[in-house]
């Protein structure tokens, strides 16, 4: 007999081994597919974003539907800062949902069409706050300020899609105003 060829424990503990670390590396493979899936579906939510920023939220616990929820609360609650939701205002709303990724007949657009036909009590806004500055605080400055300029955007945006008369005057009425300084106030 040339050396020592392996007995059959030797063997199969060999076996054992590689079939382990097979199955720890197929593992990895299975966790970084999944991580890069729910990256792209965030990317969706989250147009131009790099993919650091889309991992951080990912790592804090975040969905797609828990930042379309923190994108779409404020605008929805200027949309209702005047007791009703005029047409214009409404479609403000649902371009900017569509923009995020949210399609027709998902549970998102399901809930949007509910929040579009009936106010929201005050108690979706005060949850959405108290998310909003928990999220806030694991972000960097510079991830921030893109953040509040979007929001403020969208939601000035819809409060501008119904307002003046004639074109005259402001576009954006006192009680809208007032919604987006809080909404910026919870940005700042």
């Amino acid at each position: 007999m040339d050396g020592y060829p392996p007995n059959r424990e030797a063997r199969s503990l060999e076996e054992a081994f590689f079939a382990k670390e097979s199955a720890d590396l197929l593992e990895k493979l299975k966790q970084k597919a999944r991580r890069e899936e729910r990256r792209q579906a965030m990317r969706e939510v989250v147009p131009n974003a790099d993919d650091a920023f889309l991992d951080h939220l990912l790592d804090i616990g975040l969905t797609p539907e828990t930042v379309l929820a923190l994108v779409l609360v404020p605008l929805l609650m200027v949309a209702w800062a005047d007791g009703k939701i005029d047409r214009r205002e409404r479609e403000a709303l649902l371009k900017a949902a569509a923009e995020r990724g949210v399609a027709p007949g998902s549970l998102p657009h399901q809930m949007l069409q509910k929040w579009l036909e009936h106010r929201p009590d005050s108690g979706l806004f005060e949850a959405w706050k108290r998310y909003a500055r928990a999220v806030w605080g694991t972000l960097g400055e510079t991830q921030r300020r893109a953040v509040q300029v979007r929001m403020i955007d969208l939601a000035r945006g819809v409060a501008e899609a119904a307002g003046g008369f004639l074109g005259l005057g402001s576009k954006i009425s006192d009680v809208e105003r007032a919604v987006l300084d809080e909404v910026e106030a919870e940005l700042s």
